[in-house]
C-alpha cells in the first residue's frame, strides 16, 4: 500500500516501546509514532497515553525506505492541538506584568556583541531534528568565539 504524506488514517496500536508505539494501519502496513508525536504535553511514559489494541487517528509524516513515521498529535483538530500554556513566573499580578517587547530587529542588551540569534522559522511544525541541528550549529559558533576570546585574555598564542 502506497501511503501519502499528509494523509490522516485510522490505525490500531500493536506494540508499545520506550521510544514510541507501532501502529498497524488500515489497508495493511504499519508505522511508528515517536514519543514526541504522541501528545502535545510531555510524554514520560507512552503507556500513560496509549494502550495496545487502541484505535487511533494518525497523520503520515514520512514514508521512505520502508519506514513510516506517524503523528497522533498532528492528526488532532487545530483547537485541540494548542493546549493553553501555563502563565510564566512573574507575569501575574504580583510579578509586575510582562516585560515590554523590544523593537523589531533590535538586539537585547544581554546578546549585544554576540551576533544576532537566528530568526525562528515561520512554521511551528518544523521537525525536532532540524531545530536541534540549528541549535548545535549556533552553539558551536558561539563556543568557538568564546574560546578565541579567552585565549587572547590568557596570553596564549595559537601555533
Amino acid at each position: 500500500m502506497e501511503l501519502q504524506v499528509g494523509s490522516i488514517l485510522e490505525g490500531k496500536v500493536t506494540s508499545i516501546m520506550k521510544f514510541g508505539a507501532f501502529v498497524a494501519l488500515e489497508g495493511g502496513g504499519s508505522g511508528l509514532v515517536h514519543i514526541s508525536e504522541i501528545a502535545n504535553t510531555f510524554v514520560e511514559d507512552v503507556h500513560d497515553h496509549l494502550q495496545t489494541g487502541q484505535a487511533v487517528k494518525v497523520l503520515v509524516l514520512s514514508a521512505e525506505n520502508g519506514r513510516v513515521n506517524l503523528s497522533i498529535k498532528k492528526a488532532l483538530p487545530q483547537q485541540e492541538r494548542r493546549a493553553p500554556r501555563p502563565p510564566r513566573p512573574g507575569a501575574g499580578p504580583q510579578g509586575g506584568g510582562p516585560k515590554p517587547a523590544a523593537a523589531p530587529g533590535s538586539v537585547p542588551p544581554q546578546f549585544q556583541g554576540r551576533g544576532r540569534p537566528e530568526p525562528l522559522p515561520p512554521s511551528r511544525d518544523q521537525a525536532f531534528e532540524d531545530k536541534l541541528k540549528r541549535f548545535l550549529s549556533s552553539s558551536e559558533g558561539k563556543m568557538a568565539d568564546l574560546n578565541r576570546s579567552m585565549d587572547g585574555k590568557r596570553g596564549r598564542r595559537r601555533r
